[in-house]
C-alpha cells in the first residue's frame, strides 16, 4: 500500500509539471505567431529548461519595442514599458522594479535568445499555448484575433502585521490575488533576504523571525511571478515597538526547526500559560525538484499548561526527502495578551 501510494503521488507529480509548464518541452518545431502572423526567424526558437527561447530582435522588435544592446546589457522600450535584461542573469528590471525569471537570455553563435514568454508579457501582450500544433499565440494588444491581453491586478489581500505589530517576533504574512509561482517566490525582511526560511504556496506566504525585531520601522518585500508569469514586486511596512513583557508568544519548540522528523512526531514548546494551542502541517514534496505537491494536512488543538508548556503528536503521511511545513498559533485567554503565530519547517 505505501508503494502504492508513492507512485500514485509520482505519477500526479509528473502530470501536473506537464500541465503547469508556462512553455512546453517539446522535440517538434515550434510556430510562433504574434497578431495572426507567423514570425520567421533567422534562428529557430530554442526550447531550454522547459521555457522557449527566439531571438532577441525578432520577439521585441514585432512586439513593437525598440532595442539597444551592448556588453550583454538588453535595454527595450515600447508600448510605454521599459525592459531591461542581461546574459547569464535572472534579474530583469521591468519598468524600474526588479523582478526574476527562471532561466537567463543566452548567446548561441552569433545570435541572443531570450525568453519568449517573460518578454510578450512584460511587453503587455498575452500569451497562449496550443499543443495540438506546436504553437505560441501571441496578441500584442493591438487587435489581433486572440483577444486582448488580460488585466494584471496583482496585490497582497490581506497582511500581518497590517500596522503596528504586538510582539517584536511576529508572524509575518500575506496572502495573494490571484495564484502565483511559489518557487519564485522571495521574501525580504528589512533588506535581508529570509525566502529560505518562509512557508511558500500558490496563495500566501509566512515567515517568523527567529530572532527579536528592534523597535520601530520594519518592511516587507515580496518579488515573483503568477501562475501565468506575470511578474510583480510589492509589499508593506509595519512597526514594532515596547512589547511589556505581556503579549503572546511561542518559543522552545521541539524538534527544533529545520530538524529531520518521521511521519509520526511530538511537537512541544511553550507560550502563555492556558493559551489555546493550533497546530497545522502540511507535507510538500517536489516534482523534478521545482514543482511542489501537497502530500497531506494534519490539524489539531491542545491547551498549555499553568506553566505554558504544551505538546501534541503530529502524524503525517510525507514522502521520504519532503517538507512538512509547520503553523503554530496560540491564543491567550487573555485577549489583552493577543495572539502568537510561528511557521517552521522540518525534512523527512
Amino acid at each position: 500500500m505505501f508503494l502504492y501510494k508513492r507512485l500514485s503521488y509520482l505519477a500526479l507529480a509528473i502530470g501536473f509539471a506537464f500541465s503547469a509548464a508556462p512553455l512546453p518541452v517539446s522535440a517538434a518545431p515550434v510556430t510562433v505567431e504574434i497578431d495572426g502572423g507567423v514570425v520567421s526567424f533567422d534562428q529557430p526558437p530554442v526550447e531550454e529548461a522547459g521555457r522557449i527561447f527566439v531571438p532577441l530582435r525578432g520577439v521585441f522588435e514585432r512586439l513593437g519595442a525598440s532595442v539597444v544592446y551592448a556588453n550583454g546589457q538588453i535595454n527595450a522600450q515600447g508600448n510605454g514599458r521599459s525592459i531591461g535584461l542581461r546574459i547569464g542573469s535572472t534579474a530583469a528590471v521591468v519598468n524600474g522594479s526588479t523582478v526574476y525569471m527562471d532561466v537567463a537570455p543566452f548567446v548561441v553563435g552569433a545570435r541572443t535568445l531570450v525568453p519568449l514568454r517573460f518578454i510578450a508579457q512584460a511587453l503587455g501582450a498575452a500569451v497562449n499555448w496550443s499543443q495540438s500544433n506546436q504553437t505560441v499565440y501571441i496578441n500584442s494588444g493591438s487587435g489581433g484575433p486572440n483577444g486582448p491581453p488580460p488585466a494584471t491586478s496583482f496585490s497582497l489581500v490581506r497582511v500581518n502585521p497590517e500596522n503596528a505589530a504586538r510582539s517584536n517576533r511576529p508572524a509575518i504574512w500575506a496572502t495573494f490575488s490571484e495564484p502565483v509561482n511559489p518557487n519564485s517566490i522571495r521574501i525580504l525582511l528589512d533588506g535581508r533576504d529570509v525566502s529560505s526560511q518562509s512557508y511558500m504556496s500558490s496563495t500566501r506566504f509566512d515567515f517568523t523571525p527567529p530572532y527579536a525585531l528592534p523597535a520601530g520601522r520594519h518592511t516587507v518585500q515580496t518579488t515573483g511571478r503568477t501562475e501565468s508569469g506575470v511578474g510583480f514586486n510589492t509589499g508593506w511596512a509595519f512597526t514594532t515597538g515596547s512589547t511589556g513583557g505581556n503579549g503572546n508568544f511561542v518559543n522552545a519548540l521541539s524538534p527544533s526547526p529545520g530538524s529531520q522528523v518521521g511521519n509520526t512526531f511530538t511537537l512541544s514548546g511553550r507560550t502563555m500559560p492556558n493559551s489555546q494551542v493550533t497546530i497545522v502541517a502540511t507535507g510538500q514534496a517536489t516534482a523534478f525538484g521545482i514543482i511542489p505537491i501537497t502530500t497531506g494536512t494534519f490539524k489539531t488543538q491542545t491547551y498549555a499548561d499553568a506553566n505554558g508548556y504544551f505538546s501534541a503528536d503530529v502524524s503525517m503521511n510525507a514522502l521520504s526527502g519532503s517538507q512538512v511545513h509547520v503553523i503554530i498559533q496560540s491564543v491567550a485567554p487573555n485577549l489583552a495578551s493577543g495572539s502568537a503565530e510561528v511557521t517552521v519547517v522540518y525534512s523527512t
